[in-house]
């Protein structure tokens, strides 16, 4: 397929800049994959839609403030950096995301939170990408927290450094059931649920189990070539735990549906069942590109947010809707003024 037929016109406006005051009021387009039939709802009303036996699988990966903004040692010029992965079990050595007027170098060192927290770029990798040795007079983790920014995708407009609104967003661009910390980009479709409403699903008999994808740049990595074919996806780590392969098996013997709450867990499900034939528990990493025509071995529905044009990520979409339906569900949503992207609304694919 064309890289162009993903594509689709979404007025400016429509691109959500802050997240709704209640997680669960967001708008959410149900697609019936099976009828073709699109149905207008709220993400409360989720529950209605699932039935007693299915199983949410959610991933708990947790947004680390991964961004910093400082200055370079040698002339105080402005430096922003974005930790994408720790190199090494001590977490001194990181792949980042280097931006200034100048370009990096070997050597460079880089100061930040008022100079508690040091860093020399060791390598340079192109694409703005490079390796760097960080050494901090406080725990890494501390330091993020109170000096690092949530790394929000560029669409979302907000102003350099830290600020009230940044603090406002290290807890909304989280969902509530995070808990291991490894990720730059939130898995959005998560963001849409309170622990209320999973505690509605749960008492109408809907289980929930998790798996961990730490989100990086290859899930948001921009389709630049003409055939969807010759784009090469980014690695992602992942986790299964024994406990959830279990249930996820449990639940396919009973004829019940898996429901994946977002991209992630999907990529991260059909990637472990490629590899070992199911779900099992086990770690590993993953480049698995889903896109049209793809076979689904574990994933019968879908809550997602909307996504860019020309993604990898409605690709996924397609792969799992049809793309007739998708790009028409898409095009309901425009004009029905939903909210785009990570903090906007989402579908429901049944």
């Amino acid at each position: 397929m064309k890289t162009a037929e993903f594509d689709y016109p979404l007025p400016p406006e429509l691109i959500a800049q802050q997240p709704p005051e209640d997680r669960a009021a967001a708008r959410m387009l149900v697609v019936d994959r099976w009828s073709g039939s699109l149905t207008h709802a709220r993400v409360r009303d989720l529950p209605e839609w699932l039935r007693a036996g299915d199983l949410l699988v959610v991933n708990e990966t947790r947004v680390i403030p991964a961004r910093l903004f400082g200055t370079r040692a040698d002339t105080g010029g402005r430096v922003e950096l974005l930790l994408i992965e720790a190199q090494d079990e001590g977490r001194v050595r990181w792949t980042a995301l280097f931006r200034a007027a100048g370009r990096a170098r070997p050597g460079m060192v880089l100061e930040f939170a008022g100079g508690l927290l040091r860093a020399v770029v060791e390598e340079v990798r192109g694409e703005g990408r490079i390796v760097a040795a960080l050494s901090s007079a406080e725990p890494l983790a501390d330091l993020l927290s109170a000096h690092g920014v949530a790394p929000l995708p560029p669409y979302i407009r907000r102003q350099t450094g830290r600020s009230p609104e940044s603090v406002v967003d290290l807890g909304r661009y989280q969902t509530v059931y995070a808990r291991h910390d490894g990720a730059i980009a939130a898995p959005t479709a998560g963001l849409h649920f309170t622990p209320e409403l999973l505690a509605e699903c749960e008492r109408r008999g809907v289980g929930r189990t998790a798996v961990t994808l730490h989100v990086g740049l290859g899930t948001f990595k921009p389709v630049k070539v003409e055939a969807v074919e010759d784009h090469r996806m980014e690695s992602e780590r992942y986790e299964v735990s024994e406990e959830s392969a279990r249930r996820i098996a449990a639940v396919d013997r009973a004829r019940h549906r898996v429901v994946a709450v977002g991209s992630t867990t999907v990529r991260t499900l059909e990637s472990v069942a490629a590899e070992h034939g199911a779900v099992v528990g086990c770690r590993g990493r993953t480049e698995l590109f889903i896109r049209p025509p793809y076979a689904f071995h574990v994933v019968d529905a879908m809550l997602t947010n909307f996504h860019l044009p020309r993604s990898t990520l409605i690709m996924m979409v397609c792969a799992l809707a049809g793309h007739e339906l998708v790009m028409r569900a898409y095009a309901e949503a425009v004009r029905e003024k939903y909210r785009f992207y990570s903090y906007g609304d989402c579908m429901l694919i049944v």
